[in-house]
């Protein structure tokens, strides 16, 4: 083998060596990213299921403010008293026919 080939063998064994580098290092970096998408994949299942608790929250207490007759209005708490019973005439009528 001639220095020149020799020189040519170095160098591609230097390349192969640094890419070899270089993918152990996107290997690692792949494994963080992996495990930051799952923490942001799990914060984000618990914000959404914290949100639809709010939600339920917020509609229980704006029944529970609708409900309350403290004389303000009457009419939009008869309204919803009046949605209510249909609701559940709905579902009366649903469970009876199943």
């Amino acid at each position: 083998m001639t220095n020149e080939e020799r020189e040519q063998l170095s160098v591609f064994e230097a390349r192969v060596r640094h890419l070899m580098f270089l993918h152990d290092e996107l290997k690692t970096q792949h494994a963080q990213l992996k495990t930051t998408l799952e923490e942001r994949e799990q914060t984000i299942a618990q914000l959404q299921t914290e949100l639809q608790t709010l939600h339920e929250r917020y509609s229980n207490l704006k029944q529970a403010l609708t409900i309350s007759l403290d004389g303000s209005d009457v009419k939009e708490t008869r309204q919803e008293l009046s949605r209510l019973v249909r609701e559940i005439d709905k579902c009366i009528t649903m469970l009876v026919n199943d």
